[in-house]
């Protein structure tokens, strides 16, 4: 099958907006994934084995399972229980607790990472534990993070084409219709790898200025 450059010409319009979906998607699981890892690193901490056990368990559960299987499991399994999501809105908390787990490992090795002397000082200084931590500790932690947290970023724009088994329109989705609308294949999976590289290039290179921004801080 030759490469038809007037029907590429034509699908690209529809792939973009595709590509817009995904960008969204992205966007709004990263945040889920910052906030919610946040949460967990916290809490494994906490001094009360009541929440640090069970927290533990949820984050190597989700970790050890396949995001594929949790996304499957949200969208079909979960309205069984009355519990029925859109499936932008099933992704996204999908994809966001998912990549959670990876993030709250971060956040341990960053709050680890802060010298002890930091708590005795919060301490001393009578500040409280919302305090120490909004104050002291994460402000020191977070910076040296932000390469690590990137390279998840990278890692869940690239895992947005799972979501196309949930009947999610992203890029990846739009090129399949395309393709079994016009039995032609190539156009369009060929379009879809040129953006996600074209976007992953450009993810690489932001990457590369933030461990050179933020890197050092770690050291």
């Amino acid at each position: 099958m030759e490469w038809d450059w007037t029907f590429a010409a034509e699908i690209t319009p529809v792939l973009l907006e595709g590509l817009k979906l995904t960008l969204l998607i992205t966007l709004l699981s990263a945040i889920v994934a910052a906030v919610l890892g946040l949460v967990f690193a916290v809490a494994r901490r906490a001094q009360s084995p009541w929440v640090a056990r069970p927290v533990t368990f949820l984050v190597e559960f989700i970790r050890g399972t396949p995001l594929l299987v949790q996304l499957y499991f949200i969208f079909y399994v979960l309205p069984g229980a009355g519990i029925l999501l859109p499936p932008l809105v099933a992704g996204v908390i999908g994809m966001g607790l998912h990549y959670a787990t990876y993030t709250a490992e971060v956040y341990r090795a960053g709050i680890e990472n802060v010298a002890r002397g930091q708590w005795e000082a919060a301490r001393a200084t009578n500040l409280t534990t919302r305090q120490t931590w909004a104050h002291v500790i994460l402000p020191q932690a977070v910076p040296p993070m932000i390469p690590a947290l990137a390279n998840y970023l990278i890692a869940l724009f690239k895992e947005t084409p799972l979501l196309s088994a949930i009947t999610v329109l992203e890029m990846m989705n739009q090129a399949k219709l395309v393709a079994n609308s016009s039995y032609r294949y190539i156009e369009p999976m060929t379009l879809v790898g040129v953006f996600f590289l074209a976007m992953s290039l450009v993810s690489v290179v932001l990457l590369r200025w933030l461990e050179h921004r933020f890197g050092r801080l770690a050291k």
